[in-house]
């Protein structure tokens, strides 16, 4: 699906569409290299991506079939992607803490078993203490999550970049990169991830000072 966004006036929506049109070293990443950004562009109604097309917008689209056995239809909204060579980045953006505290799955039926059977499966994967369920804790964190894994199952070299913007007061977001990190940190004992894990070294946080984007 191919959602195009309206021009942000606040919060993440408006500081990743800046950063990644006009101020794309912001987001720079020394493990990752130069990303030639693909979404969401101003020349393309900033739009936004998720099931088949972003697939489509990386250029693996032929995983189409295997996300589809993997994930049901209306799977998680990409805020960015992007390449680096090879590589492909999934971008989840935030600019407040209040964002991340995401709402459980609405999904029912076939579908909520279908997102069940590949959330159990990721959890499996990253050696996840079960402790609690996926569906309803952090479960925007661990659908992107699960996709990472997808990915990387199917020979994609793919990386996550948790964007955390710093400094938007309007929005009462944290001040330091500190701040983020100590939310990762809880969001992670409470879906019983452990520090390290298969996936650790493609998940990659960011914390870009909104000040330079004003």
């Amino acid at each position: 699906m191919r959602v195009p966004q309206s021009d942000g006036t606040r919060g993440s929506l408006k500081w990743l569409q800046g950063a990644v049109n006009y101020r794309p070293d912001l987001l720079d990443c020394p493990k990752i290299g130069v990303i030639d950004w693909l979404s969401p562009l101003e020349s393309d109604d900033y739009a936004e991506y998720s099931d088949t097309d972003f697939l489509d917008r990386l250029g693996i689209g032929h995983l189409s079939e295997r996300l589809a056995g993997f994930w049901p239809r209306r799977g998680p909204q990409w805020d960015a992607l992007g390449r680096s060579g090879e590589a492909i980045i999934l971008v989840e953006a935030k600019a407040h803490i209040g964002e991340f505290l995401s709402p459980p799955t609405a999904a029912k039926g076939s579908s909520r078993e279908q997102i069940e059977r590949a959330l159990t499966a990721t959890k499996t994967a990253l050696r996840a203490r079960d402790i609690t369920n996926w569906m309803t804790c952090f479960y925007q964190y661990t659908n992107r999550l699960s996709h990472l894994h997808f990915l990387r199952s199917n020979s994609i070299d793919a990386h996550l970049m948790l964007v955390g913007f710093t400094g938007d007061t309007e929005m009462s977001g944290p001040a330091s990169g500190a701040e983020w990190k100590a939310a990762y940190r809880v969001a992670n004992h409470a879906i019983g991830l452990p520090e390290r894990h298969p996936l650790s070294s493609f998940v990659h946080h960011i914390f870009p000072d909104v000040s330079a984007l004003r």
